[in-house]
């Protein structure tokens, strides 16, 4: 299989590259990149080193629609925004498969869409995406053409609501509060992401507002049927690289713990835990996760989950969902320990 990485030299397309280089199904990589064309994969992405010739391979310069034509799949791990841009030329080239790693196409509400970012530049396009949640969606991936990833953020959101669904009644709003590495701002140094800034410090971003919450916001009123319900995401920077940190605590009437042990069996990529979760123990693995646990009363409830942003939260997701979309094995090219301590 032939698989294309359109925007291969930021954090997510580096990821996608370590993976898709040692995926088993995956012969040829094409790794484009606008701003470094030419230069050698290890030269900006130094692990890719260790793969030998691999990591000398230059990145192409080719146009995206010209790299896409005669792929089975093609990443786009570009900036918010850049995905809508090419989306006709990708398209037009009529790859297999599209998964597109930035938010443009993750939302099928236009309302909602346009509350959290602006009017869409190419609407059109949404109805050909599936969304990507690849952990809860599984099996009904298979066969799709073009799919939306999920944000970080939301993927550890989603993970830690969807079990609450059906035990919340009208009105209760879940809240999540969640802490994210520095990578997850991106390759391009920002002054929230520069060291000095960031080391030794925690701080609260996009209070009240932060737009990953539109995507979880818009899957929590499809497993509720409820097209009112509310949550709250309340992000926060920490001292990290990699790795999101995230607890929700809801309240209700004889809230059940177990519910997520049921939900997640079987799932090769979620991991419920007895107590809860340590960051460290899941940065660099495509898995994630989580520990849930009630007051006696069943009246108060916490669920804490742990991923790797870059991993579960972006590029594992993504040949995750590929793998369940192609119909290959979900756990090929996957099947990462991490490192610890890291």
């Amino acid at each position: 299989m032939k698989a294309a990485v359109i925007g291969a030299a930021g954090f997510a397309g580096g990821e996608l590259l370590r993976l898709l280089f040692q995926h088993p199904a995956i012969t040829d990589v094409v790794a484009v990149s606008r701003s470094q064309g030419g230069k050698p994969l290890a030269a900006v992405h130094p692990a890719l080193g260790a793969l030998g010739d691999v990591g000398q391979a230059p990145f192409s310069s080719l146009a995206p629609g010209e790299a896409a034509r005669g792929a089975d799949v093609v990443f786009l791990a570009l900036e918010h925004g850049e995905s809508s841009r090419l989306a006709d030329e990708i398209f037009a080239a009529a790859p297999a498969l599209v998964v597109d790693l930035a938010a443009d196409f993750r939302l099928k509400s236009s309302e909602l869409h346009e509350r959290f970012y602006g009017p869409h530049p190419a609407a059109h396009h949404v109805p050909r995406f599936v969304y990507g949640l690849a952990d809860i969606e599984g099996a009904a991936l298979r066969g799709a053409t073009a799919i939306a990833a999920p944000g970080c953020f939301a993927t550890a959101a989603q993970l830690a609501l969807y079990p609450l669904a059906s035990q919340l009644g009208t009105g209760a709003v879940p809240s999540l509060f969640a802490i994210t590495g520095s990578s997850g701002a991106g390759a391009r140094p920002k002054p929230t992401t520069h060291h000095p800034a960031r080391a030794s410090n925690v701080f609260a971003y996009s209070v009240l507002g932060h737009r990953h919450e539109g995507e979880v916001l818009e899957q929590w009123r499809r497993w509720t049927g409820d097209a009112r319900a509310h949550m709250r995401l309340m992000t926060h920077a920490g001292p990290f690289v990699r790795g999101i940190h995230l607890t929700m605590h809801a309240t209700g009437e004889a809230l059940d713990p177990s519910a997520w042990a049921r939900a997640y069996a079987g799932r090769p990529f979620v991991r419920v835990l007895e107590c809860p979760p340590e960051l460290a123990h899941v940065v660099g693995t495509n898995d994630a996760l989580v520990h849930a646990a009630a007051t006696p009363d069943g009246r108060e409830l916490q669920v804490t989950v742990a991923i790797d942003n870059l991993l579960k939260g972006a590029a594992g997701q993504a040949v995750q969902a590929m793998n369940l979309a192609l119909g290959l094995p979900e756990t090929a090219g996957l099947r990462l320990t991490g490192c610890y301590p890291c």
